[in-house]
């Protein structure tokens, strides 16, 4: 009887210890999940219920931003209309692209890691504010884009970032040129494809192309949409690019939802409502995350 006497209270100081021990190492990640995005959160839902402007305190209007929001703002509308167009636009082709990019480098050739250490970068650098700029430069009305329209013969009044009508194309075209992540996510998704699935393939007499639509692409969609869902909520999402280059103009034809956001918050001092306009931004998001994941069934193959 003393010897399990003496034995409880020694497995429960290491129960304690082990315990600790566990807590000590969660401490970081419990910091950075409560003062960091749990505590903001709740704030951000509790203003985006009053009229807030930083100086003064916050007077409780209930709903009545959101009403207005989406009964009476003609810019929200736009905002909304700017980035579902950059979204359709610049999700599929940057996927695309990615794709076309890590099947190139999908190969053993002396140097590849070189080239796909090149290929990586713009996605490092892609959402610089020092990149944007520079993009502003290229195609601006003196840039490198204009002079070369001219030299072919081609004169335009206007460049693309001053046409309303070509001025999103050129922040979709930025979008599409930060493909580095999804290509190395892509190149590490062909990696597990095994080759006896094309030597077989090869034998039965499958052309190059049947091969990639019949063996790379069904084996390649949880890669696809693991990639999907990562650059639809970054694109929703998009906020430097159209803050330098063109910052939302002209005539608002690139005025995205994080844009509008900027400004309601910092610019007209609508923190309330621009709170408001975020909590919405993350209902959409939410949204358009759920159908994807419902609709994974239809043509997504798994392993299993």
């Amino acid at each position: 009887m003393p010897a399990l006497k003496t034995a409880a209270p020694a497995k429960k100081y290491y129960k304690m210890k082990d315990n600790v021990t566990g807590y000590l190492l969660l401490a970081p990640w419990l910091f950075g999940f409560f003062f960091m995005w749990l505590i903001p959160a709740a704030m951000s839902i509790y203003y985006s219920l009053t009229d807030y402007n930083l100086l003064s305190e916050p007077n409780f209007v209930g709903l009545q931003n959101y009403i207005t929001i989406f009964t009476n703002d003609k810019n929200f509308k736009q905002a909304m209309i700017v980035t579902f167009s950059y979204v359709f636009m610049v999700v599929p082709l940057r996927l695309a692209f990615a794709l076309f990019v890590a099947t190139l480098l999908n190969k053993k050739h002396k140097g590849m890691a070189v080239y796909r250490v090149l290929y990586y970068i713009p996605s490092i650098v892609g959402g610089s504010i020092a990149v944007a700029v520079v993009w502003k430069q290229i195609f601006g009305n003196k840039g490198v884009f204009m002079t070369l329209l001219g030299a072919i013969g081609i004169e335009q009044k206007m460049s693309l970032l001053g046409n309303p009508k070509t001025a999103l194309f050129v922040i979709v075209l930025m979008g599409v040129w930060q493909f580095g992540s999804c290509m190395l996510i892509f190149l590490s998704g062909l990696k597990q494809i095994p080759n006896s699935l094309y030597e077989s393939a090869a034998i039965d007499g499958a052309s190059p192309m049947k091969q990639f639509w019949k063996i790379t692409m069904p084996m390649l969609t949880p890669t696809i949409f693991f990639n999907m869902v990562q650059q639809i909520i970054t694109s929703f999402r998009v906020f430097t690019e159209s803050y330098v280059i063109t910052n939302g103009g002209p005539m608002d034809s690139t005025l995205t939802y994080v844009l509008y956001l900027y400004r309601s918050a910092f610019t007209n001092f609508h923190m309330g409502y621009s709170c408001a306009l975020a909590w919405i931004l993350v209902v959409i998001i939410g949204i358009a995350t759920v159908i994807l994941f419902k609709s994974q069934d239809a043509w997504v193959h798994y392993e299993g």
